[in-house]
């Protein structure tokens, strides 16, 4: 049995010139998010258009480009005006009731409760990243603990804990001047 060879890809690298590099077939089409769901047959669907409400003014309120669908077999029920075209409302609410009809049959196996696992995963990433960039040199404290780092002295004062620094500094610069 043959592998397919990596094929090159060329791309665009600034100031009209080409980069060029390979990519594996196995990682060309890979998607790291499952397929959409296909919206139900017509036959499962009952579809009304609407008047419109909302921001638009007139144009919004007098004519009927919203789209509401109704699963039969599960009631679901979905309204879309978020265009001002009929045709592009009646596909954006097949979407979206293709998406609740999917979220209700498969639950945590869900395309969308996928990508939102995915998501919380990727910032929750981001967020320790900057936590380890944030952090000080010696790896002691982090910039969200200040709190504990505040402690109030005998005279009623606050220590931020840079005030025995900035002593030890000052005392530092004084015997350079002197010595």
């Amino acid at each position: 049995m043959w592998m397919r060879p990596a094929l090159p890809s060329l791309t665009r690298c600034g100031h009209g010139f080409l980069k060029r590099s390979v990519v594996a077939p196995a990682e060309r089409g890979a998607t790291r998010f499952p397929p959409r769901p296909k919206p139900p047959p017509e036959e499962e669907i009952t579809e009304a258009y609407l008047k419109g409400s909302g921001p638009g003014g007139q144009k919004i309120n007098k004519t009927n480009s919203a789209v509401q669908l109704k699963h039969i077999p599960t009631g679901i029920v979905v309204k879309c005006q978020d265009t001002r075209s009929r045709e592009q409302n009646r596909k954006l609410a097949r979407e979206h009731l293709a998406e609740k009809i999917d979220d209700l049959l498969n639950g945590e196996n869900s395309r969308s409760a996928i990508v939102a696992k995915l998501k919380a995963k990727k910032k929750a990433s981001a967020v320790k990243k900057s936590r380890r960039k944030h952090r000080s040199p010696d790896g002691e404290a982090e910039q969200g603990d200040e709190e504990e780092d505040n402690q109030v002295e005998e005279d009623g004062t606050e220590d931020d804990g840079q005030h025995a620094e900035r002593v030890v500094k000052k005392v530092k610069i004084q015997e350079i001047r002197q010595g």
